[in-house]
């Protein structure tokens, strides 16, 4: 290896040894033994992440999305180097895949930091993967494209079309209220994934790869190719060749995650009915670049955006239809007016030029609506403020009860996950459709913030008919979740808020059409509550210990302090 340019390729972070030129003819020799000659040395290094894990089988076809990635990488006369990050599998992590993602986002950015590449392809897919990906692309010296796995492909169970994961709640709400049998739930369970891929409807994957092309961090028609099409192969190839442009001629993350991009891509949030994750997920990459972005904006642009996607859980599509349908450059398309044109994103082009060749949403199909003709009226989205929740809380309207936007109703009241699961069914837990459940002792600090707050119905209320039920709680829900489900209560219980002070019986109001959410108990009965109240014991080590110490509570992205913009000193941090 030559001992000249010093900050490119292969000569690119050298390791100490106190000797330069030494850090970089020992590189040259080991990379040698890998059988690297000094052509391919020469060529600008594009970095690959791998997040196949056989605990994560959404990640199943990413093998054969990287050989696409690589092979666009040397055709553009690149150097790809695939190398390994923590995978997320969702439903396969105790307690939750959101205790970790801060911890691959942490890990992904240091082994871009650490490691010799021009540029960095990062892919990702199931829930927490992708917004652990933006966050670390937030801070990276080098160029980033990411892309996706894909959604799966539906399935079916007695010729009726299903999709993991808002079919797999809805069959099992049947089974526990005594619609199915064991037998029937067992066929079910066969018929929900059958391929690769993520889930395929809004949830949060479908959502957070939506969201990461509406921000320009994607090359266009990106997110919505299923996982086992060639169309997702071809995208790959093409994100290959486009990282060694850019390799070549560097535009950083931090350039393209501006004000604009945020403001854009949640216009594309409420139009999606997207999952309510993606506002914490939003929230903690904006911070990391600096950006000025809070749940006043999220409710504001949700008040201005009509539904447009007729997508479950929110609507009655899948992904695979919305793709075909022209995916996220119709919706952009469809969206125009509302969008900063002058955006630029990793395509290169201004986003004026990339909605100008693409085509409005086609007469024939009737899953992308346009502005005229929305598939649903603004405020798919809600953020809601009031005693139990002072620094706000959110609610997906789009996939609520009508009838239980404003309820008053008692509380019965959880204190953890755990206690929820042990009692709901209890025969003599005294419970009616028109009491609140809430939840708590859910959030960041608790326990990484679950995806608990959906609680299901309680038996003996879902057997009689029972299909929602005003819940509330510092937890979040899965994308996938349908319900009028009040989350990410600020600040949680962990830390002193306002849901450690409910007790059996109170009142709780919700008034979406006020954006409230409030605790109907007087001052001096809260205040004399209060003193009462302790803080949550913190975990003993590792990695649980560390989060618990320094995570912002959900209004803020639920980041760890030291890693946002402001730094340690954030005023949201725990501790």
């Amino acid at each position: 290896m030559s001992t000249g340019d010093v900050g490119r390729g292969a000569s690119r972070n050298i390791t100490s040894y106190g000797d330069a030129g030494f850090s970089r003819y020992l590189r040259g020799a080991f990379l040698g033994a890998a059988g690297f000659d000094q052509q391919d040395l020469s060529r600008p290094i594009v970095g690959i992440t791998d997040l196949t894990s056989d605990f994560n089988p959404c990640h199943r076809a990413l093998p054969s999305i990287i050989e696409n990635v690589k092979r666009g990488v040397l055709q553009a006369g690149g150097l790809p180097f695939v190398f390994p990050t923590a995978s997320l599998g969702e439903s396969f992590m105790s307690p939750t895949t959101m205790l970790y993602r801060n911890m691959l986002a942490l890990e992904t950015e240091e082994l871009v930091r650490a490691q010799p590449m021009d540029a960095v392809v990062m892919l990702g897919g199931c829930d927490k993967t992708v917004p652990a990906q933006l966050m670390a692309a937030a801070v990276s010296d080098v160029p980033v494209v990411l892309d996706v796995v894909g959604a799966m492909t539906t399935g079916s169970w007695r010729g009726e079309r299903l999709g993991a994961c808002t079919d797999c709640r809805r069959y099992w709400a049947r089974y526990r209220s005594g619609e199915l049998d064991q037998t029937e739930i067992g066929e079910v369970e066969g018929s929900l994934a059958t391929t690769a891929g993520t889930c395929m409807v809004m949830g949060t994957a479908s959502t957070m790869a939506s969201l990461t092309e509406a921000l320009g961090m994607m090359l266009p028609g990106g997110a919505t190719p299923t996982s086992p099409s060639g169309a997702r192969l071809r995208h790959a190839t093409q994100t290959g060749r486009r990282a060694v442009e850019l390799a070549r001629d560097p535009v950083l993350p931090r350039e393209i995650l501006t004000p604009a991009a945020f403001e854009n891509a949640l216009h594309v949030l409420a139009a999606l009915g997207g999952s309510t994750n993606a506002i914490v997920h939003l929230l903690a990459v904006a911070r990391r670049v600096g950006v000025a972005f809070s749940l006043d904006d999220v409710d504001r642009v949700a008040r201005q955006t009509p539904l447009l996607v007729d997508l479950k859980p929110s609507g009655t599509r899948y992904m695979e239809d919305f793709h075909n349908a022209g995916g996220v450059p119709v919706l952009l398309r469809a969206l125009q007016d509302r969008l900063d044109l002058t955006h630029v994103g990793v395509s290169g082009r201004p986003l004026r030029d990339l909605v100008g060749s693409t085509d409005p949403p086609a007469a024939w199909q009737d899953v992308i609506g346009t502005l005229d003709s929305p598939v649903g009226a603004a405020g798919a989205l809600a953020v809601l403020r009031g005693s139990l929740a002072p620094d706000g809380a959110v609610l997906k309207v789009a996939a609520a009860s009508p009838q239980l936007l404003q309820h008053t109703g008692p509380a019965v009241v959880f204190d953890s996950p755990e206690d929820a699961a042990a009692r709901l069914d209890d025969p003599a837990l005294d419970i009616t459709a028109g009491h609140v459940l809430v939840l708590r002792n859910a959030g960041p600090v608790a326990c990484g913030m679950p995806e608990a707050g959906s609680l299901p119905i309680p038996r003996r209320l879902a057997a009689a008919g029972v299909k929602d039920m005003v819940r509330v709680s510092d937890a979040r829900m899965s994308g996938t979740s349908y319900g009028t489900v009040v989350l990410h209560c600020a600040p949680e219980a962990a830390v002193g808020g306002p849901l450690a002070l409910v007790r059996d019986g109170d009142l709780v109001c919700l008034d979406v059409a006020g954006r409230r959410i409030d605790l109907l108990v007087d001052e001096d009965e809260l205040a004399r509550r209060r003193g009462s109240v302790g803080r949550a014991s913190l975990p003993a080590r590792g990695w649980a210990r560390l989060y618990a110490e320094t995570v912002l509570q959900a209004n803020l992205g639920a980041d760890l302090a030291f890693l946002t913009a402001a730094g340690p000193d954030d005023p949201g941090a725990a501790g």
